[in-house]
């Protein structure tokens, strides 16, 4: 997802210094979350910046090399599975239980396609 633009956060500080309304309502006019305008307002309170925080790390996959390699095997056998017969079949044979979101990328990465498109 695209972080917010620095006009449109300025937009928010602004209706915010200039009038005194709550939270909420600024959320409501601007169409965000809540929880986006009280971060929003604290990050500028403490650190007198309107950027977007920059993401340092990515949250590592759940499937190891190893199991990317059980997924293709399982793919060349199968090459019919549904994402949700994949996932059963991976949690079987090695023990890990993920989303079909989470298969479904794998087997982007591992330039695999199935023949169905039966959704999850």
């Amino acid at each position: 997802m695209k972080a917010y633009s620095i006009e449109f956060r300025r937009k928010i500080i602004k209706a915010h210094e200039d009038e005194s309304i709550s939270q909420r309502k600024l959320a409501r006019r601007f169409g965000v979350a809540p929880s986006f305008v009280q971060k929003l307002l604290k990050q500028y309170r403490e650190t007198d910046s309107l950027a977007p925080k920059i993401r340092t790390q990515q949250t590592p996959s759940k499937l190891t090399a190893e199991h990317l390699t059980v997924l293709r095997r399982l793919v060349e056998t199968q090459n019919d599975a549904t994402l949700a017969e994949l996932r059963a079949q991976l949690a079987a044979e090695v023990d890990v239980l993920v989303s079909c979101s989470t298969i479904d990328r794998a087997l982007k990465k591992l330039e695999l396609t199935l023949k169905k498109d039966v959704p999850c």
